[in-house]
């Protein structure tokens, strides 16, 4: 919200926002000309992305569409039985002995 005020009564979230983009405008333009607006297209786009938050959705969605793409190329093995008494979870005593020095 440009009031200034947040939910809780604190500043809002994008109220630095607004007001850089506001002295922009200020300083920039006058009540004859206003061409300086063009030089807070930077201002006036970091406002609009602190309200609605589009660059950070789509850079989201292009992150989990490049996560799936790279998963669906290299799927997780499963590991087999094998590989798990492998490891010394299962059927393992003597290799547990072994590590702990007890008979």
């Amino acid at each position: 919200m440009s009031s200034g005020y947040g939910l809780t009564g604190g500043p809002s979230r994008c109220f630095p926002f607004w007001q850089e983009l506001l002295a922009c405008y200020v300083v920039n333009t006058n009540t004859d000309d206003d061409s300086g607006k063009k030089k807070c297209t930077g201002a006036l786009e970091d406002y609009y992305e602190c309200l609605h938050h589009k660059k950070e959705a789509a850079r989201t969605k292009a992150l989990q569409a490049a996560y799936r793409k790279a998963e669906a190329a290299h799927p997780r093995e499963t590991p087999k039985i094998g590989a798990i008494r492998n490891l010394g979870l299962l059927d393992k005593e003597e290799d547990t002995k072994a590590v702990l020095g007890t008979k």
